[in-house]
């Protein structure tokens, strides 16, 4: 199968989105991050031997970090970067056999994860998921309320679910519906990551402001701008593994498209959810306004709301730079030109 995917395609979204017009910056002191990334992944087990032989290795989750915190204290971005590092490792454990495909094995691993976390510590001789689980968590809840605790944990339990459900359709050969697949998605991708936001930055959000409709709308429409530009990126291989859990593969089978008009509709959903990105940040400040909320409150919504808005377009050039998804150079291959009538456009919104 030719490349339907590369470079190019990602890129073809900052001519289409205002949003993503426009370069991510990169902190200015993040040039020492991946040497000390490097170093701590390596001491934690997380990458053994030559990290260019691995995914993970390969990430460069300093990059990333770097470009959605720009404004942070450089320690808290190096912490994030961690962050990313352990949670894209669990990804990597989840996507391989014997637990791709056994939701019991994904909920005995998930056991001990979350008992590391109640206790406040790893067991002895615990797997390296499981001892940079406890470190981290150490390191980031110091300070933070028993309700973001609590919400932390939340997520966590609601990507388990998500990846035991992933891992029973693997098993039983279902694809999941388009009705099913954006929460599935966003529950699979790391819904604590969005928490974290507010440890690194040293605030919290409130409850009242979390669960306004337009938070959730601008929460949830950025998590699958994220999801969905990761798709397109990780097609190749989740194809090659013979894994629908990804929207290309998801539209394909809805739809009976070819790989390369399943491509440009996922393109387009994307465009889609931008905009809902942009009228949920329209209508956010009049909600909040009819909240009266307190003046820390409202400075960390202020501090928040610009790393969520600035997140799609940070995440598109940390998957153009990142070597984890193998993505080809536009000269390499072009996706096919879009073969989809009107009516079909219509029919699928």
């Amino acid at each position: 199968m030719g490349r339907v995917v590369d470079v190019s395609t990602l890129l073809s979204l900052t001519d289409r989105v205002d949003s993503l017009a426009a370069p991510s910056g990169m902190h200015p002191g993040a040039w020492p991050l991946a040497g000390r990334l490097d170093g701590w992944t390596r001491a934690r087990g997380l990458v053994i031997g030559d990290p260019d032989t691995s995914p993970l290795g390969r990430a460069r989750c300093d990059r990333l970090a770097a470009r959605l915190l720009r404004a942070a204290p450089l320690d808290r971005v190096e912490l994030f970067a961690h962050w990313l590092t352990w949670t894209f490792a669990l990804d990597d454990t989840l996507d391989r056999r014997p637990l791709s495909a056994s939701a019991t094995a994904v909920c005995d691993l998930y056991d001990d994860l979350l008992r590391a976390l109640r206790r406040g510590s790893a067991r002895p001789g615990a797997r390296p998921l499981e001892s940079t689980l406890a470190e981290l968590w150490r390191a980031t809840s110091a300070g933070m309320s028993a309700g973001w605790r609590r919400r932390f944990l939340v997520h966590l339990e609601e990507h388990r679910a998500c990846c035991a459900e992933e891992a029973v359709n693997r098993r039983t050969g279902v694809v999941p519906t388009l009705q099913r697949y954006a929460a599935l998605r966003r529950g699979a991708c790391g819904p604590h990551l969005f928490d974290l936001v507010e440890p690194v930055l040293g605030v919290e959000l409130p409850g009242r402001v979390l669960s306004c409709p337009p938070w959730t709308a601008l929460t949830e429409a950025t998590a699958d701008m994220i999801a969905w530009c990761n798709d397109l990126a990780s097609f190749r291989r989740e194809r090659a593994d013979g894994d629908a859990h990804d929207l290309v593969a998801v539209l394909a089978a809805a739809h009976g498209f070819s790989d390369g008009q399943a491509v440009h509709w996922t393109l387009d959903r994307i465009v889609h959810r931008a905009a809902d990105v942009a009228a949920a940040a329209r209508v956010l400040p009049d909600a909040l306004d009819r909240l009266l909320l307190p003046d820390d409150d409202r400075i960390a919504v202020a501090r928040v709301v610009p790393v969520l808005l600035d997140a799609p377009r940070a995440h598109l050039d940390w998957l153009v730079e990142s070597g984890r998804y193998d993505l080809a150079r536009p000269e390499e291959a072009r996706p096919p030109r879009r073969q989809l009538g009107l009516q079909d456009i219509l029919a699928a919104r």
